[in-house]
């Protein structure tokens, strides 16, 4: 009911959570809406990503997204029609990992740029090579400036649906990727203007 007919074209380990989900929301007892499902499986790749620049752990990531889901569909009446259900997803998914994070009494950290790997596909040698010069360079992104700047400009998020994701002001929000984006352009010794080539979205 839930399957993906594309599901084997999708790379291992995205095929191997895609079951996993599939396998959680069967054995939900409650009655689900089938397209509310179908809307979250086709968030899985976003967040998947999102999950990996937290985690830092392709399985604990897994498991992240796993609980997600379950919390999302638990709650769903709980979302409003309308709104945008990633932004939902990401959020939920966000204060479970916090939640997590703070009884384990640690930071959050992403310094290895595993969320940008996620999301960029390499044409050519040069992109290759920008791309693991904007790894580098996010990885030295304040927490809050990365979350904020992969959030607008990878996942073509609103300032203000960021700003739900990550439980701040949308000033806050803007002023996180402004600075973000000027220190990106200024480490990779980019003109003001230009985009960051390889991002899912161009922009970066």
């Amino acid at each position: 009911m839930y399957g993906n007919p594309a599901e084997d074209k999708l790379p291992y380990g995205l095929s191997k959570l895609l079951e996993r989900v599939t396998q959680v929301i069967r054995a939900h007892t409650e009655p689900i809406d089938p397209s509310f499902v179908e809307r979250i499986i086709a968030s899985l790749t976003s967040l998947r990503a999102f999950a990996n620049s937290l985690a830092r752990d392709s399985d604990r990531a897994e498991d992240l997204v796993q609980e997600t889901v379950l919390r999302a569909i638990s709650k769903q009446e709980q979302f409003e029609p309308g709104t945008n259900l990633q932004a939902w997803l990401f959020t939920i998914l966000r204060n479970q990992f916090c939640s997590d994070r703070r009884k384990l009494l640690r930071e959050v950290e992403d310094g290895d740029g595993s969320y940008a790997a996620t999301m960029i596909a390499i044409p050519n040698q040069e992109d290759r090579i920008m791309i693991h010069d904007l790894e580098s360079a996010l990885g030295s992104l304040p927490p809050g400036q990365r979350e904020a700047v992969l959030l607008v400009g990878a996942e073509g998020l609103s300032y203000e649906e960021a700003a739900q994701v990550l439980g701040c002001a949308v000033g806050t929000i803007k002023s996180r990727v402004n600075r973000a984006r000027s220190y990106l352009v200024e480490l990779m010794g980019l003109a003001p203007g230009d985009r960051i080539a390889g991002s899912r979205h161009a922009q970066l």
